[in-house]
């Protein structure tokens, strides 16, 4: 009888597992073997194949195991049994010790360079087991850490762990040329994890014993699987983000504030860079901030919504305040709105703090604390300077708000921020700086509240099942029509079921009856039952639209929305 050739298994493979072979995939499988390369990627990437389904028939046909996700749950004492190394540049991840027996996952049952690699470091026997790459790189990523190989390598340059016993005393300062330049490298595959992920901000902070690396995505934080020692690494991978952000890297007992500049796929990511000591040592946060495309389709408004912004972005004065916490996306609105206004007949200027996004055309200028250059007296700079629309970074107090009501009352158009809770919480923290209510009715035009919900990933979400009584117990318009969706979890969104973000909001305009209210100084609950009356959606109302509309869910809208929504 012949023995069939490893192009025949992988054919036949295909067959088993019910993803038919076309000829042409055929002859790509035989040219891949006769030029000494495994035809398992070359039938993936040409799309012939489905690689889960491949690697089925190829574990039937070859006698072995196929691991499915469930069987790739790991314990962290199997990262000692294969070294990162050889698991990060093969593919090769141990999913469990049985019976003196080491079981190793791999995608490539033909890559026998792999293979050996592993047989060269493991001391017990092997058992080869299949399952998709995909699966095999998230599970070294969570196994391992970020950075694996390149803290192993560090290990051996530093002469093994006792050269990290008094790290946390020493300040150590890195450069091209110097042997720790590994730790650059270490630093580097952090920042290039977090842009991959959508990471907005990297969150490194020393524990007693540990140094933890969080990741927050779409808003929520994320702990980063990370090598087990890495506190040993603490000073070092502390004094290199100090030091690529211009930073004292001898100051550890006050904070600092800095910037670095990085290129990610030809795109340039500014990140702002600020250190807080702890009683554990410091702690370091980075916000990564894009160049972003900023127009009215990112935003995702409804039309009628969105026809009301444009509209207040025609008007020739006044003041138009977004409120919300921080992080909620008001900058992204009001670089919107520039973005929009911004046309060679208008003058725009602004004062931020600090600057996160540059728009061409803008006249930027940066808050300078340090030198007296706050809010209130650039304000004052500006309106000398000739602009038709100014955009003041937040009201934090009177005075500020004072110039730009003036600036409004002279024919200005104003936008600016305000850190209150919905709309109407807007209204009534500048009466409380100080400002008169007939200062506000005239000056104002509309106050427009949002917050972020993370959207559902469109390839794993799925219809959610409410009974009547819960919807009504959570408010949701009982003649709401469209379908509940849920979050599942797959591949594409790292499991979590959601894949991006999209703004809610209340719009709030000051209309007649509401200005006789403010003048009155009625009460907040008087006021939001009039803006109510004059057409007003609140945000949770906004957001049961979105949840109709199947592209956020029922716990995302009442994780951001406050109870006076209701």
């Amino acid at each position: 009888m012949n023995t069939p050739s490893l192009a025949d298994i992988v054919m036949n493979a295909a067959e088993s597992g019910g993803g038919l072979l076309t000829e042409r995939s055929a002859e790509s499988v035989l040219s891949a073997f006769q030029r000494q390369i495994s035809p398992i990627g070359s039938l993936i990437e040409a799309g012939e194949v489905d690689e889960a389904t491949l690697l089925r028939g190829l574990a039937c046909s070859l006698g072995m195991e196929y691991a499915e996700p469930a069987r790739l749950a790991k314990e962290d004492a199997l990262a000692d049994r294969l070294p990162a190394r050889v698991a990060l540049r093969h593919f090769i991840l141990p999913v469990s010790v049985f019976d003196g027996r080491l079981t190793l996952c791999i995608s490539d049952p033909f890559d026998l360079v792999g293979k050996h690699a592993a047989a060269c470091v493991v001391l017990e026997p092997i058992t080869w087991v299949l399952a998709p790459r995909s699966l095999i790189i998230d599970g070294i990523r969570e196994l391992y850490g970020v950075g694996a190989e390149t803290f192993e390598q560090v290990l051996a340059e530093r002469g093994g762990e006792d050269a990290f016993l008094d790290v946390r005393q020493e300040t150590t300062v890195l450069d091209d040329e110097d042997p720790e330049a590994s730790v650059i490298k270490f630093v580097n595959q952090i920042l290039r994890e977090a842009l991959q992920q959508r990471a907005t901000d990297i969150h490194v902070e020393p524990l007693a014993d540990d140094l933890r690396i969080r990741y927050r995505i779409d808003g929520v934080l994320h702990d980063i699987p990370v090598p087990p020692k890495i506190r040993m690494l603490q000073a070092s991978v502390i004094s290199r983000l100090k030091i690529m952000a211009h930073l004292d890297v001898a100051e550890r007992r006050l904070p600092q504030d800095g910037r670095i500049s990085l290129e990610h796929r030809s795109q340039p990511i500014d990140v702002r860079v600020a250190t807080i000591p702890l009683v554990t040592g410091e702690s370091v946060s980075l916000r990564l901030l894009g160049q972003e495309r900023f127009d009215f389709p990112r935003l995702g408004l409804a039309s009628q919504l969105e026809e009301k912004m444009k509209q207040l972005l025609q008007l020739p004065n006044g003041i138009v305040l977004l409120t919300g916490p921080t992080g909620c996306g008001k900058s992204t609105t009001l670089y919107t709105f520039l973005s929009h206004l911004n046309k060679a007949e208008r003058r725009i200027v602004t004062i931020e703090d600090p600057v996160e996004n540059k728009l061409p055309g803008v006249a930027q200028i940066a808050v300078r604390h340090e030198i007296g250059l706050t809010f209130a007296t650039g304000l004052r700079s500006i309106l000398r300077a000739d602009p038709n629309v100014v955009m003041v970074g937040e009201m934090r107090d009177l005075e500020t708000a004072e110039i730009a009501i003036r600036a409004a009352l002279t024919g200005h158009l104003v936008f600016s921020t305000l850190h209150t809770n919905d709309a109407i919480g807007g209204i009534t923290r500048l009466v409380d700086m100080g400002l008169e209510p007939f200062l506000v009715t005239a000056a104002v035009r509309s106050f427009i509240a949002q917050r972020l919900v993370r959207r559902l990933c469109p390839t794993c979400r799925e219809p959610a099942e409410f009974t009547t009584d819960e919807l009504h117990a959570i408010g949701f318009p009982p003649d709401k029509t469209g379908q509940i969706m849920r979050a599942k979890g797959c591949p594409e969104c790292r499991n979590l079921g959601y894949h991006g973000r999209l703004a809610i909001y209340e719009l709030c305009e000051l209309t007649q009856p509401m200005q006789q209210a403010i003048l009155q100084r009625k009460e907040p609950s008087i006021l939001r039952e009039i803006a109510a009356s004059d057409g007003m959606r609140n945000l949770r109302q906004y957001g049961w639209d979105k949840v109709a509309e199947g592209v956020t869910t029922v716990d995302e809208v009442l994780r951001v929305t406050a109870e006076e929504n209701l």
